[in-house]
């Protein structure tokens, strides 16, 4: 048998290379695999939330807006690096073992984190400043991009299979608990420091504070225990990641359109709509944010449903009424969100929020189960990164863009249902997979 035969047949065999992962308790590995999802989103929500205060120190200009404008070029720097880093660390866990990866990743993403709350600024060191916060950005961007697709990978692969939804989804989870710690340490500070002093310094405590949620994470990495790591096959065996472009490239085009939800779905009800509420529909910035972070919550509940259904009927029922419903509600709800009453604009944002939060509960376990363990995290991270970094990447700004291009406030509610209608189109040429062996 050739190489490259024999690389193909290796991939249909058992979860790995014929192996279990090693038992371990359930909350375990959920605990490990959240940690490092709620570091990566903590870090996204206070980047944001102090925006104005980081454009200020690194990127001084006389006019204010052009602070924070290329303090979000830098942000939006982290986003470009996630396919790489997909790469990378799918690499890793393909090659050298899922924990390793989750360990590499947790370091890399807090580390940085850290630096940038004790980095000099433009004051200090000039242009140097700047340059070090692109790297830093840059550093993170990649650790992110094998975050959540290996902490995924891991907790569906020591799921029991009738649990598989159920722990993926806690991933999910992790990263909304992660939005919504950041926010809160955001506000906390905010309300309790002048403001003189949270310009000049204050807005590095939270940076600070990732510390401690860094090494609580690698401490519990470092006691996960590593499954069996697939056999190779005979000779000089390529990159994993080419193996999978070769054998599995119409499963990853699938997974590309099934994350599609995640991309324009989150970023188009979580980043753009709280700008949406106050720009053209001029709600005041508190009640938008009050109205966001009420329906992330509820998110959160529906992401945990979601899982713990699909485990019981199936992930494509539970994909496709999520699908449906969005596809069928998005333009009454957009219209009802653009009526700037509290209780309007709550329902309508809720009830987007749970088409959403279902089909992200499944979504970790189907991803999983669509791919064969050898080049599972490299696939599964470039898939989902190409994905998502690239659509909710640019969402908030093509919506923007449409709607000042058209004028027309439903542009947001026609995205959604296009991506709803595309998913559908995707799941349609899926098969189920729930509480089969993993491939």
């Amino acid at each position: 048998m050739s190489v490259a035969s024999s690389e193909v047949a290796g991939l249909q065999a058992g979860p790995i290379a014929g192996h279990a992962p090693p038992a371990m308790p359930a909350g375990r590995a959920i605990a490990a695999g959240l940690i490092g999802n709620v570091v990566e989103w903590y870090d996204f929500a206070v980047y944001g939330y102090f925006a104005v205060a980081i454009g200020a120190n690194f990127f001084p200009a006389a006019d204010p807006v052009s602070s924070t404008l290329a303090a979000f070029a830098v942000f939006a720097v982290g986003f470009l690096a996630r396919p790489l880093g997909g790469v990378l660390f799918g690499h890793i866990g393909d090659r050298m073992g899922r924990k390793r990866a989750l360990t590499a990743s947790v370091v890399m993403m807090a580390v940085p984190t850290v630096l940038i709350g004790l980095l000099p600024t433009y004051a200090q060191i000039g242009a140097l400043a700047g340059a070090a916060l692109v790297l830093l950005r840059l550093l993170q961007g990649l650790a992110v991009g094998g975050e959540f697709t290996t902490s995924i990978t891991y907790a569906v692969e020591h799921a029991h299979a009738r649990h598989r939804g159920r722990d993926g989804s806690w991933m999910w989870a992790g990263a909304i608990c992660g939005i919504l710690l950041g926010s809160a340490v955001g506000a906390l500070i905010s309300s309790l420091m002048p403001a003189d002093s949270l310009s000049a310094w204050g807005w590095r405590l939270p940076f600070l504070l990732s510390v401690v949620i860094g090494v609580f994470g690698l401490w519990l990495r470092r006691r996960l225990p590593e499954a069996p790591l697939p056999a190779r096959a005979p000779g000089r065996e390529r990159l994993p990641i080419l193996i999978a472009l070769e054998t599995e490239w119409r499963t990853m085009l699938r997974a590309m359109l099934l994350c599609l939800p995640a991309g324009v779905g989150f970023y188009t009800l979580f980043v753009f709509v709280v700008s949406y509420l106050q720009t053209f529909v001029h709600v005041p910035e508190r009640e938008a944010l009050e109205v966001n972070t009420i329906s992330m919550m509820g998110l959160l509940g529906c992401i945990l449903l979601g899982g713990a259904l699909s485990d019981r009927f199936g992930r494509k029922p539970v994909a496709v009424a999520a699908m449906a419903g969005l596809l069928l509600s998005a333009w009454p709800l957009f219209d009802l969100l653009d009526h700037p009453r509290f209780a309007f604009m709550l329902s309508a944002q809720l009830c987007m929020a749970a088409s959403l939060g279902l089909y992200f509960g499944q979504l970790p376990a189907l991803l999983v189960e669509a791919l064969p363990a050898r080049v599972r995290c490299s696939a599964l991270s470039l898939s989902y990164n190409f994905s998502v970094g690239l659509s909710g990447g640019l969402t908030p700004l093509v919506a923007t863009w449409l709607i000042q291009r058209t004028g027309d406030e439903m542009v947001p509610a026609i995205m959604l249902m296009t991506v709803a209608a595309l998913t559908l189109l995707a799941l349609w040429r899926t098969p189920e997979t729930a509480g089969m062996p993993l491939r």
